[in-house]
């Protein structure tokens, strides 16, 4: 289908953008998945990070965002990965996602004080997400929050993107060409009969 292809197209940009963003020295927190690679000396990061596009309101925002969307739970999330250094970065070097991103903000504000009365900061976590809810899931959305469910897919894919392209993100994958391994690890489908035409290493 046309629209499957339009977004694997904007994923593979923005994967792309993800590895040019791993030489900006900015970052306090965020490191792109194979920074390492080539690079035998460590960066010296700065002690916190200065955002190139959001208004400091805007980017405490965008951090909590990105910390309703990927938790700290067992395992570190969004917050500790620095998502939200990635998510400015990025709509920094792209104008094209500018005007979504902070009009997304504003509306999410505006939305939040015609409920609650205040600013999205300003309350609960536990509305925080009751407010998110109806934009994240299919079955909750209600005709007169499309906008709303607009930009919380843009934010949720950029925050993914951000998460599974750190570090700290990548591990969480279990990626095996993270590990080292003294000889070529068997196949660990061995009773699979689709595995049996292969033939068996000598």
């Amino acid at each position: 289908m046309a629209g499957q292809g339009v977004r694997r197209r904007e994923v593979l940009r923005i994967l792309g953008a993800a590895a040019a963003a791993g030489h900006f020295p900015g970052f306090s927190k965020w490191a792109f998945a194979c920074g390492h690679i080539g690079n035998a000396a460590l960066p010296i990061r700065p002690v916190q990070y200065d955002p190139q596009f959001f208004t400091p309101g805007e980017y405490a925002m965008v951090d909590c965002l990105t910390e309703l969307i990927i938790p700290t739970d067992a395992t570190p999330g969004a917050k500790e990965a620095g998502v939200a250094e990635f998510i400015d970065f990025m709509v920094a070097s792209d104008p094209e996602v500018q005007y979504r991103f902070r009009t997304g903000l504003a509306w999410l504000n505006a939305h939040c004080e015609s409920n609650y009365g205040k600013k999205f900061l300003e309350i609960s976590h536990e509305r925080q997400n009751s407010l998110l809810e109806p934009l994240a899931f299919k079955d909750r959305a209600r005709p007169p929050e499309e906008g709303g469910r607009e930009f919380f897919r843009l934010i949720r894919e950029y925050t993914v993107t951000g998460f599974y392209t750190s570090e700290i993100g990548y591990k969480e994958l279990d990626n095996p060409a993270l590990k080292f391994y003294s000889e070529s690890p068997e196949c660990p489908h061995k009773g699979d009969p689709g595995h049996l035409h292969l033939s068996h290493p000598a």
